[in-house]
């Protein structure tokens, strides 16, 4: 997963691509906010953050301000990274759109821990988009078979959006997503025995 990590203070932020790395994230590195915010405008943007509190530019609680107002990119994730410790300063925080935080000096362990909270997010906003779209196709074709059908009064056969005709077998199976299983029923039963002199 990618992840951007915005740290002006170039120790820390070497400390933290090295860290990060290690545990298979691909990193992508900003030196200031309006670095960050410039990386944030780009296809693909990576959707894990790690923001310092303090850099020049653009400040990491006017960038997740700035985040939570773009629908496009509401879903980010966002950890702010600071040596504000106070719990006025955790809810400043998170009042701004952060999604966690860590305090400076990182420890290893804890922002591995949060950073594995983050992707577990991340996979459900995923598996939820998708869902919802499966969810809206389905009401589509829904929407399609509820109504009007022009169909042939002789051979049955139902045409389509693009004037083609179908069996109704063939459109049902395109259109709602089920099978068929042949069989004759009761009256052609009978019907069939006569014709064949069965009866």
């Amino acid at each position: 997963m990618k992840i951007l990590i915005a740290e002006d203070e170039s120790v820390s932020r070497r400390m933290l691509e090295a860290t990060v790395s290690k545990w298979g994230y691909e990193v992508s590195l900003a030196c200031d906010g309006n670095e960050a915010w410039a990386q944030l405008q780009q296809p693909a943007s990576p959707p894990l953050l790690i923001l310092d509190w303090q850099m020049p530019g653009i400040d990491g609680i006017d960038l997740c301000r700035r985040i939570r107002e773009r629908k496009e990119l509401s879903s980010l994730y966002v950890i702010l990274l600071t040596s504000r410790d106070t719990k006025k300063d955790l809810v400043h925080g998170l009042e701004a759109g952060a999604d966690d935080y860590v305090t400076k000096p990182f420890d290893p362990e804890e922002l591995r821990a949060r950073l594995h909270v983050g992707t577990r997010v991340i996979g459900l906003q995923h598996a939820l988009a998708e869902r919802v779209q499966e969810l809206e196709a389905a009401l589509f074709r829904e929407k399609q078979l509820r109504g009007l059908l022009p169909i042939c009064c002789y051979c049955k056969k139902i045409r389509d959006d693009r004037n083609y005709w179908h069996q109704v077998e063939t459109y049902m199976a395109q259109h709602a997503k089920v099978q068929f299983s042949h069989s004759v029923c009761p009256e052609c039963t009978e019907k069939f025995k006569k014709d064949m002199g069965l009866a």
